[in-house]
């Protein structure tokens, strides 16, 4: 038997079965309008200082090379030295911030590449390459 709806009279204590979606309409409406406020906040643009389209091009400079060979000799751009000269040649580079690349012969002795290593260290060098030191062939 078809059941008739029936209308609640006023008076009555019972609680409602139905729920009441006013108040969740209106939680979601100030949800939406808060979104819609902090959008355009969080998409402001911030100054930033590109390069100009024609940069300055800085002037390539030429590495200076300290040879070690087999007997423990010192070579400054392929002219001998002793190790007595060596700091005042490193004291411009240090200077300057001029690499040096440093190239050491395989049969040369630990002891002085060592040696010479810590008279480069002394001498302030700060920008250091060691040249030759790609693994060995199979």
């Amino acid at each position: 038997m078809p059941t008739a709806s029936r209308a609640i009279p006023l008076n009555t204590a019972e609680p409602l079965g139905e729920m009441n979606t006013t108040p969740l309409i209106d939680v979601l409406l100030v949800l939406l309008v808060m979104l819609l406020i902090t959008i355009p906040i969080q998409s402001h643009k911030v100054p930033v200082d590109l390069p100009q389209s024609n940069p300055v091009k800085p002037q390539e400079v030429l590495p200076h090379k300290l040879l070690i060979d087999a007997a423990g000799t010192l070579y400054w751009d392929g002219v001998q030295v002793k190790d007595s000269q060596l700091p005042a040649l490193l004291a411009p580079l240090a200077e300057a911030g001029t690499p040096l690349h440093m190239q050491t012969d395989p049969e040369a002795r630990y002891e002085r590449f060592d040696q010479v290593l810590a008279i480069v260290k002394q001498g302030g060098i700060t920008q250091l390459g060691f040249v030759g030191n790609q693994p060995f062939p199979n």
